[in-house]
């Protein structure tokens, strides 16, 4: 990319800590700081044990009546801004990766929905989907206030030549660092669902190849197109399975808002990788055992 966006987001139906442990409370959980924050990313909060599965207007812990899922509109900000753009990247039909031509979807659609969603989720006490919609949200956002002249960002380094390399050799950086932020939400999503596992694999290889290929545009003298067309095909080709499981994820997402009959299967990984509340639970378990 000339100055390549690449995301992703998160993902429904996972288990919240009530199916973990027997009672939030017995367990020491306090809401924003239990698993219910980490795997939730974007678990219909009508389904909890506690509540009637069938009855789709129970709230879910820490959702009032009548208040909605908010993943679905942060997934639609996603797959509406990052698909098209992965298809640029890639230089499908002639487009040109530079992302000026989706500059208005990284605004409204990336942006606003993904910080709209995000902000949301932590009203009902979803930490790690606040975090992840937020922080990808905010990256759409300056990615696309970089292209606009009326933020100044990139309108100083623009000669009658072209954008001059110092720009790329500084803008790679913030790729670099999102690639970064992209590990750790790989790293905690092992306790959610494979298509959040692999959104973050998608994502983690994707920012970094970009920057690569902001790198190689800044370095002195000709720049070797070829390895940048083949960096930013890269990253497309990440951003096209990030937008994928995104895809996969509304759809299950709008299944759970009006009760469909059949779900979407996520590969759930909350029971795999025993959170730390279940160890201690499980261990203050074995020690009653032992002492009697």
């Amino acid at each position: 990319m000339s100055m390549s966006a690449n995301e992703l987001k998160p993902w429904p139906h996972s288990h919240s800590v009530d199916d973990l442990t027997d009672n939030n409370t017995a367990a020491g959980a306090k809401p924003g700081n239990s698993l219910n924050t980490t795997i939730i990313i974007s678990n219909d909060p009508h389904n909890n044990n506690n509540a009637n599965k069938d009855d789709i207007a129970q709230p879910g812990p820490g959702v009032s009546a009548g208040f909605g899922n908010p993943a679905p509109i942060a997934l639609i900000g996603l797959v509406l801004a990052l698909t098209p753009f992965s298809f640029q990247l890639m230089g499908w039909r002639g487009s040109d990766s530079n992302g000026y031509a989706n500059n208005g979807a990284n605004l409204f659609c990336g942006g606003l929905l993904l910080l709209t969603g995000g902000l949301l989720e932590l009203f009902i006490g979803h930490t790690f989907a606040s975090a992840v919609y937020c922080a990808y949200g905010s990256y759409f956002f300056a990615f696309g206030a970089t292209l606009m002249p009326a933020f100044n960002a990139i309108t100083p380094y623009i000669t009658a030549e072209g954008v001059k390399k110092d720009f790329f050799n500084g803008f790679g950086f913030f790729h670099l660092f999102v690639g970064l932020l992209s590990l750790f939400f790989l790293i905690c999503s092992v306790r959610t669902n494979i298509v959040l596992v692999i959104l973050f694999v998608a994502a983690t290889i994707s920012f970094p190849l970009s920057a690569a290929a902001d790198w190689h545009k800044g370095q002195a003298g000709a720049p070797n197109m070829r390895l940048i067309n083949n960096l930013e095909t890269g990253s497309g080709a990440c951003c096209l399975i990030i937008s994928m499981c995104g895809w996969y994820a509304l759809l299950g997402s709008l299944f759970q808002s009006v009760d469909f009959p059949c779900e979407l299967p996520m590969g759930d990984l909350s029971t795999v990788i025993k959170g730390a509340s279940e160890r201690k639970r499980l261990n203050r378990r074995r020690s009653q055992v032992s002492s009697v």
